[in-house]
């Protein structure tokens, strides 16, 4: 058995039920997350998930996952970057276990976000809304 195995397991059971107690919304995504990355690297590499090993899942394949994501799947920047923080989060326990890992481990955790443009909000300054009023009381049938 490859030593990713029993910390994959350990850091749902243990790091996020026990410790963290984070939700089921979180455990089903960071699950679906870390399905799609050993999918990926079993369909790209031809390794075994029960295989794998923490050399099979350096930088340089979490970010060919990343690109892979985004050019092949259509995921937008902010999806990838969702998959990202649930990778992190299991090098981030990882390296607890595996220090002789631990430069590995750095490179995965130093893989930064994408930048995306947000959608801005905007609202309605309180003359804007007063004119709206306006507008709507002013229209056949509105009730006033």
């Amino acid at each position: 058995m490859s030593l990713v195995a029993p910390t994959l397991q350990s850091f749902f059971t243990d790091r996020l039920l026990r410790q963290r107690q984070v939700s089921p919304r979180t455990i089903a995504a960071y699950r679906d997350s870390l399905r799609l990355l050993l999918t990926w690297v079993h369909d790209t590499k031809r390794i075994q998930p029960h295989r794998l090993d923490w050399a099979d899942l350096d930088a340089g394949t979490v970010t060919a996952f990343l690109d892979h994501l985004e050019q092949k799947r259509n995921n937008t920047a902010r999806t990838r970057n969702l998959r990202l923080t649930a990778i992190r989060s299991l090098f981030s326990y990882a390296s607890l276990s595996h220090p002789e890992h631990a430069e590995l481990i750095q490179r995965v955790l130093a893989i930064p976000a994408k930048r995306y443009d947000r959608t801005l909000v905007c609202f309605l300054s309180p003359a804007e809304v007063d004119a709206r009023l306006r507008l709507l009381r002013a229209q056949p049938g509105a009730d006033t």
